[in-house]
C-alpha cells in the first residue's frame, strides 16, 4: 500500500536534534533537498504499486530516492548506506526524516526493491526536471539583474539627453542585433562512456566451467525423486574440475593449452545438457527454482555461442553474453589504455552549461554517431532552440550529421 506524502520537504528549522543545535542551511545535502522535485518523483513512484489501498505502508519516495543518490553519491554498499544514514543528521533530513533518530530508518534489504521501482526512466526524468528547474532559476535571475541594469541606464540616459540632445534615444550595436536574429545559442558538448557492471573478468574458459558447475547442481536436484530407485548419470565432476585448475592456475598458459581446455569444458557442458535433457523426461521442470530454471536457459545459450566460436575459431559473436548471474551485460569495445574493453552499459551523455543529460541507455554496444540527431532535438524540446556549436569526437562527424547541422545552422 502506498499513499502519498502531504508535505515531501521539511524546513531545516523543523528537523529537530535531540543534543542540542540547528542544521547547516548551506551544507551540501540541505541545499540539494531543495532542489529535487519531490512532488514529481512520487507520482511516477506511485504508479509502480499495482494496490495502493491494501498491504503494509510503503516508505515515501523520499526515503526510497534519497538513499538511492546517497549510495551512488558516496558509493556505498546497501549495508553501509544504511549505516551512514543511522550515523548522520544530514542524510537523515535529505531522506526526509522529521528528526534525528538513532535506529536504523529500513532495512538494507529494501534497497533493491528501491532501485526496481525506481527505474532508469524514472531517474533520467528526475534529472531533466532538475535541470530545467535550475536553467529556469538562472535565467529568471539573469532577467532580473538586467531589469535593474535597464533602470540605471536610463536614469544615466536621461541625464545624458539633457546636455547631448542630439544623441538618438536608442541605439543597437551590430553584435546585439546579429544576435537577436540568431535562432541558435548555447554549446552542446556529446560524448559516450561506459558504466562497468559489477561482475569478475570473463574469460571463456572460466565460463563454461561455471557453467557445468550449474548445471551439475541441477542434476542432482533433478535426480533426488529417482534417488535409491535408479543409477546417477555418470558426470565427470572431479575429472573436469582437476581439467579446469590444470590450465586456470597457470600464470602464463599458451594459446593452444587454453583452446585444447575450452574444448574439453564444452564437451562436459554438452554431456550435462543431454544428461538434464533426458532426467526431464523422466522429472519435472517444476522441480526446478525460478533462478535454476532461469540459469538453465542462459546456460543453453551460453553453450550455443562459445561452442560457434570454438568452431570458427573467433573471439566475437553478436549479443556474447560473459556473465550468467546477469546475460544482459555486453563487452563494450572502448579502445581505451587501461582497458580496451569494459563490461557494462553504453551511455550517450549530453553536456550543456556543466549539466548532464542522458541522451541514450543501452547494454548493447552501439555507435554513439547516431545518437547526435536525437540529442539535437532534444535540446530543442528542452530549451526551445538549437545549439549555437556542438563539441564532439571525430566519430559524430559523418556526413549525415554533418549535413544535419549545416541545414539547422550549427
Amino acid at each position: 500500500m502506498y499513499k502519498k506524502t502531504e508535505y515531501q520537504l521539511t524546513f531545516v528549522e523543523d528537523f529537530f536534534l535531540p543534543f542540542g543545535g540547528k542544521l547547516n542551511k548551506e551544507n551540501r545535502w540541505v541545499r540539494l533537498a531543495e532542489v529535487i522535485p519531490w512532488w514529481k518523483a512520487e507520482e511516477k513512484y506511485a504508479k509502480s504499486f499495482k494496490n495502493k489501498l491494501k498491504g503494509e505502508r510503503a516508505y515515501s519516495v523520499r526515503i526510497a530516492l534519497g538513499a538511492l543518490y546517497i549510495k551512488e553519491r558516496l558509493g556505498l554498499t546497501d549495508r553501509e548506506t544504511v549505516e551512514q544514514i543511522t550515523e548522520n543528521p544530514y542524510l537523515q533530513y535529505f531522506i526526509g526524516l522529521p528528526e534525528f533518530q538513532e535506529k536504523a530508518p529500513f532495512d538494507h534489504s529494501l534497497m533493491p526493491r528501491f532501485r526496481k521501482r525506481l527505474g532508469a526512466n524514472i531517474i533520467n526524468e528526475l534529472n531533466e526536471w532538475i535541470v530545467l528547474g535550475e536553467q529556469k532559476r538562472q535565467s529568471e535571475e539573469t532577467s532580473e539583474e538586467d531589469d535593474n541594469d535597464d533602470d540605471n541606464h536610463d536614469d544615466d540616459d536621461h541625464d545624458g539627453d539633457d546636455h547631448h540632445p542630439s544623441c538618438p534615444a536608442s541605439k543597437e550595436s551590430p553584435s546585439e542585433s546579429a544576435s537577436a536574429e540568431t535562432k541558435n545559442k548555447g554549446k552542446l558538448i556529446l560524448d559516450a562512456t561506459c558504466a562497468p557492471a559489477d561482475i569478475a573478468y570473463p574469460t571463456d574458459l572460466g565460463l563454461l566451467n561455471e557453467a557445468r558447475e550449474k548445471l551439475e547442481h541441477i542434476i542432482d536436484v533433478l535426480h533426488e525423486p529417482h534417488k535409491g530407485k535408479q543409477q546417477k548419470p555418470r558426470t565427470y565432476r572431479k575429472r573436469a574440475r582437476k581439467a579446469y585448475l590444470s590450465v586456470a592456475k597457470q600464470r602464463k598458459a599458451g594459446a593452444r593449452k587454453i583452446r585444447k581446455a575450452v574444448g574439453k569444458q564444452l564437451r562436459y557442458v554438452k554431456r550435462d545438457l543431454e544428461i538434464i535433457e533426458k532426467l526431464v523426461a523422466q522429472s519435472s521442470l517444476s522441480l526446478l527454482n525460478k533462478n535454476e530454471y532461469r540459469q538453465l536457459l542462459v546456460i543453453h545459450e551460453l553453450y550455443r555461442q562459445q561452442a560457434e566460436m570454438y568452431k570458427k575459431k573467433s573471439r566475437r559473436i553478436d549479443h556474447r553474453i560473459v556473465s550468467i548471474s546477469q546475460p544482459h551485460v555486453r563487452p563494450i569495445v572502448r579502445g581505451k589504455a587501461k582497458a580496451n574493453v569494459e563490461f557494462g552499459s553504453k551511455v550517450a551523455i549530453s553536456v550543456v552549461d556543466g549539466y548532464a543529460l542522458i541522451e541514450r541507455l543501452d547494454w548493447e554496444n552501439y555507435n554513439e554517431g547516431i545518437t547526435l540527431k536525437e540529442s539535437v532535438e532534444n535540446y530543442y524540446n528542452r530549451f526551445g532552440f538549437y545549439p549555437e556549436a556542438i563539441l564532439a569526437d571525430k566519430i559524430y562527424r559523418n556526413r549525415e550529421n554533418l549535413a544535419y547541422c549545416k541545414s539547422l545552422g550549427i
